[in-house]
């Protein structure tokens, strides 16, 4: 579907941001967009009433901003090359820690027809390299966010789904740990006074700051069948 409004490399990144922070059950304000996109709030409000104009977003009455149909599909598109971009970089060699970065550049030149490509040389695989989903080329879609790390109880069984690349160095040291998508983990304890989560990994016992917490986002796999707690439990 076509509208009046020119998909700028801008409008672009506008439209991914708000895809990224509803998913994530994150605030979709002004201020909240200005902070993921690195803008001023009143750089976001223009913006807005350009993507309102153009049918692409608007206003709800608690003041937070959504993508209408419209506006969700262009920006599952933008999603959708950038996953794939990530994937294809990867396949190629290129460390997991950087090829967001690059596809942050790479993503706003793609055509349809290349996507596509890239998807069929691929093998139309159904996640990139941090287990962020990638939307099909055709089709219903939609995207959710298991709960973080820092949620899990303490002798839980934890599996890794997805690690946010948001942060290059943070995913340069989770990798360096080990600590990828399909990575199970033994949540141990949190040290006291604000100190750091252990987990086990791979059979050794290592630290994770709670800002790694965060970004580490599974499910819990198993329970003690008796008491319903989660039982201690080794990888």
């Amino acid at each position: 579907m076509c509208c009046d409004l020119e998909h700028s490399e801008t409008v672009e990144d506008y439209l991914k941001a708000i895809y990224h922070l509803d998913c994530r059950g994150e605030p979709t304000t002004t201020s909240e967009i200005a902070r993921a996109l690195d803008v001023s709030a009143p750089s976001v409000s223009t913006m807005m009433s350009r993507l309102a104009d153009a049918g692409l977003a608007e206003r709800s009455d608690d003041r937070q901003v959504r993508l209408t149909g419209h506006g969700m599909r262009h920006a599952r598109e933008v999603v959708r090359r950038h996953r794939l971009v990530e994937t294809f970089l990867a396949e190629v060699g290129v460390p997991w820690d950087e090829v967001h970065a690059e596809a942050e550049v790479l993503e706003h030149a793609l055509s349809a027809n290349l996507t596509d490509r890239i998807d069929d040389w691929l093998g139309r695989p159904e996640r990139d390299p941090h287990g962020d989903p990638i939307p099909p080329r055709d089709g219903d879609y939609a995207e959710e966010w298991p709960a973080p790390l820092r949620a899990a109880p303490r002798g839980a069984r934890f599996v890794v789904d997805r690690v946010s690349d948001r942060d290059s160095a943070a995913l340069r040291y989770l990798g360096e740990m080990g600590i990828r998508p399909g990575t199970p983990l033994v949540v141990e304890d949190w040290d006291p006074f604000g100190g750091p989560l252990w987990v086990t990994v791979g059979g050794e016992r290592v630290a994770l700051g709670e800002q790694l917490t965060h970004l580490v986002r599974g499910v819990v796999a198993e329970r003690n069948p008796r008491t319903g707690d989660h039982g201690e439990v080794s990888t």
